[in-house]
């Protein structure tokens, strides 16, 4: 029964490329002048910092106005909302008040896109007055030394993207478990994507690009029809031969109080959209779950081979979410086996279905991760 355990050592192996990558990148990241505080003349051209908003947050206003904290010589911030009812709205004008010598306009944005948020970025970005471009959610929480940290990158002419890594603030067990699962399951298969070269993928916590770069991809106009929007936009750049790059910095997203239910339903739609979008990656993404694995060579009597899987990836995911700066899931890293088990049900919910709900809408996705006409009716 010993080829029950080849699972287990290729899970095994995965997390041993983990920990290389992890201390590759957090290496890097803690290399002199990574974060953006050198002089080249990229690291301080004019940013559009563009922020699609759709509802408040508990902590949306400690979010948006770290953006406006920004230690970044010229900026400016531009909101958008689809709905001119929007609560955030509120929160928008606070901040206007508080940095009055700042440009932060909100604009109200009526658009038809499949992906409203694609839609709204579009118009956003034709308002956007300088040449380089930053994108984020509207949840994210940034350090004073972002805008420097992704424009430096795009200081050299081969850079097409810089995106970043992620950590994530919960307030309920629901969203630890999710913070958890991000910071030891998520970022360390990023990071290893990265180590083996697979480099045509975004994530939505960040994009800066330069604003001829995103004309040349066709705009958010050409992602629109997608749900996946990060990931179109990172592939397109990557196919005009512009590289993505990741920036030696991490923000934070707010998961709030969310219930199980929502953290389901949230993970199980990411689930989906990746195996529509990436098929082949995301059912090779089978092996990393080392805790199933790891039973699994268990149940056939091979405990040292389980032994060894499972602690390999106890100290993988505790030193991911260190050098992340995610200290609550380094000390939960004795729960890793059991968001593993969560984790592995909902790969196994989205390797079927194509239905997924999305900021209160029911959507069917098509092949590539298009929105369907019968779900972008639904939409608008």
């Amino acid at each position: 029964m010993i080829w029950l355990a080849v699972p287990g050592l290729a899970a095994g192996a995965y997390y041993v490329l983990t920990v290389i990558a992890t201390i590759r990148w957090g290496a890097r990241r803690g290399a002199p002048g990574s974060r953006g505080s050198g002089t080249g003349t990229g690291a301080f051209t004019p940013i559009s910092l563009l922020k699609p908003v759709h509802g408040r947050d508990p902590r949306f206003f400690d979010a948006i106005r770290s953006h406006a904290l920004q230690d970044y010589p010229e900026f400016e911030i531009l909101f958008g909302v689809s709905d001119p009812r929007d609560s955030a709205l509120e929160d928008i004008a606070r901040l206007q008040r508080e940095f009055p010598s700042l440009r932060i306009e909100s604009v109200v944005v009526s658009t038809t896109a499949p992906n409203a948020k694609a839609g709204v970025l579009a118009e956003l970005a034709r308002r956007a007055r300088y040449p380089l471009l930053v994108v984020n959610d509207s949840d994210i929480v940034v350090e004073p030394g972002y805008l420097r940290a992704v424009a430096a990158p795009l200081a050299n002419p081969g850079t097409g993207l810089v995106t970043c890594l992620y950590r994530a603030a919960a307030a309920s067990w629901a969203s630890r478990a999710e913070a958890l699962g991000i910071a030891t399951e998520f970022v360390p298969s990023v990071l290893v994507a990265r180590l083996l070269g697979q480099g045509e993928f975004a994530l939505g916590s960040t994009m800066a690009l330069r604003a001829d770069t995103l004309r040349a991809a066709g705009g958010f106009e050409a992602i629109a029809q997608y749900l996946a929007d990060d990931y179109q936009l990172g592939r397109r750049v990557h196919a005009l031969g512009g590289r993505i790059e990741f920036a030696p910095v991490v923000v934070t997203t707010d998961l709030g109080a969310e219930s199980w239910a929502g953290a389901w339903g949230h993970q199980l739609r990411w689930a989906r959209t990746i195996r529509i979008s990436r098929p082949g990656g995301y059912y090779g993404y089978a092996i990393t779950h080392a805790t199933v694995w790891a039973l699994v060579a268990l149940a056939a009597g091979e405990w040292r081979i389980a032994a060894a899987v499972l602690g390999v990836r106890l100290i993988a995911g505790a030193l991911t979410a260190l050098v992340i700066g995610d200290c609550r899931s380094a000390a939960a890293f004795w729960a890793v086996p059991l968001r593993d088990l969560f984790g592995f049900a909902v790969w196994l919910g989205g390797a079927f279905g194509r239905t997924v709900h999305w900021r209160g809408r029911q959507l069917r996705l098509s092949d590539g991760g298009v929105i369907s006409e019968k779900s972008a009716a639904a939409l608008n």
